[in-house]
C-alpha cells in the first residue's frame, strides 16, 4: 500500500533509527474524513550512550508537520518504553504494533509482533472499557455532539469484545461491523467519511445511549468468559528483555 509522500519523509528524517512506523487513528479505524490528519505511531531505538549517560533520554519523540495541505502527527516511543506499555494492559500500543497500514518496517518489527501476540491478556478489557467510557463523556461536551467520539466509543467496545472472544486485535470498525452487523454504524461511518473531521450528529442520543450500555455489558461479560491468560508469562518477559538488550547494544 502506498501512502502520501510526507509520511515517508517524516519517517526517513527521524532523528533515531526506527523499528517500525504504522498508521493509527481514523485512517486505521476506517472512518477518516477528507480533512483528517494522519496519525503515525512507531518505535525508535535510543543509542546506548544516551541511555547510560547523565542527560535525560528522549523516550518519546513527537513531530507535527503540515505539508501541501496534509497534516501529520508522528509519535514514537523508545523501545524500552514501548515494551513497558506492551506489558501493561494497553491495547493502544498493540494496535499500533499490529496495524496493517505499515509505512516503515524492519526484521525487529516482525520479531516484536510475535512477542506482542504473547502479551495479550484478559485485562486488556479494562483498557477498552475505560477508553470507551472516556469517549462517551467527550461526546457530550459539544452541542451538537460530533460523530467522531461516538464512532470511537463503539470502535473500542467492539475491538475489546472481539479481543476477549478471539485473542485477536482488530481496530477497523468496518471489519468489526461485518461481524456485529449494526446498521447504524454503517450509516455513521458513511456520514463521517464524506463529511468533515468535526462532522456533527443530529440524531437523538437516547438510542445510542442504550447501545453504549448494551455493548459495555457485552464487553464485561466477554471479560468474565474469556480464556485469555491473567498475566504475561515470565518466558515472554525474559524474551522481551533479551530483545531490548540486543537492539540497544546494536544501536
Amino acid at each position: 500500500m502506498t501512502f502520501p509522500q510526507p509520511l515517508y519523509d517524516a519517517v526517513s528524517t527521524h532523528r533515531y533509527p526506527l523499528v517500525f512506523a504504522t498508521i493509527s487513528g481514523a485512517h486505521l479505524y476506517g472512518f477518516a474524513s477528507p480533512d483528517s490528519d494522519w496519525d503515525l505511531r512507531g518505535v525508535h531505538v535510543l543509542p546506548a550512550a544516551e541511555v547510560l549517560g547523565l542527560h535525560e533520554a528522549q523516550d518519546t519523540v513527537n513531530v507535527d508537520r503540515l505539508e501541501d495541505g496534509l497534516e501529520l502527527d508522528l509519535v514514537t516511543h523508545d523501545i524500552r518504553k514501548f515494551i513497558e506499555l506492551m506489558l501493561k494492559p494497553n491495547g493502544y500500543v498493540l494496535e499500533q504494533l499490529f496495524s496493517p497500514l505499515v509505512v516503515h518496517t524492519t526484521p525487529a518489527h516482525s520479531e516484536l509482533i510475535d512477542l506482542g501476540r504473547q502479551c495479550i491478556r484478559r485485562y486488556h478489557a479494562h483498557h477498552y472499557l475505560g477508553f470507551s467510557a472516556n469517549q462517551w463523556k467527550l461526546l457530550h461536551r459539544d452541542e451538537p455532539p460530533r460523530i467522531k467520539p461516538l464512532l470511537y466509543t463503539f470502535r473500542t467496545l467492539l475491538t475489546g469484545i472481539r479481543l476477549m472472544k478471539t485473542g485477536e486485535i482488530e481496530a477497523n470498525l468496518t471489519a468489526l461491523n461485518a461481524e456485529a452487523n449494526l446498521s447504524y454504524l454503517t450509516d455513521l461511518i458513511a456520514r463521517k467519511t464524506v463529511g468533515s473531521e468535526k462532522e456533527r450528529l443530529t440524531d437523538d442520543l437516547t438510542f445510542f445511549d442504550k447501545e453504549f450500555k448494551r455493548l459495555t455489558r457485552m464487553l464485561e461479560n466477554a471479560f468474565e468468559a474469556t480464556n485469555l491468560p491473567d498475566r504475561v508469562p515470565d518466558v515472554v518477559r525474559n524474551a522481551l528483555s533479551d530483545f531490548l538488550v540486543r537492539l540497544r547494544m546494536n544501536s
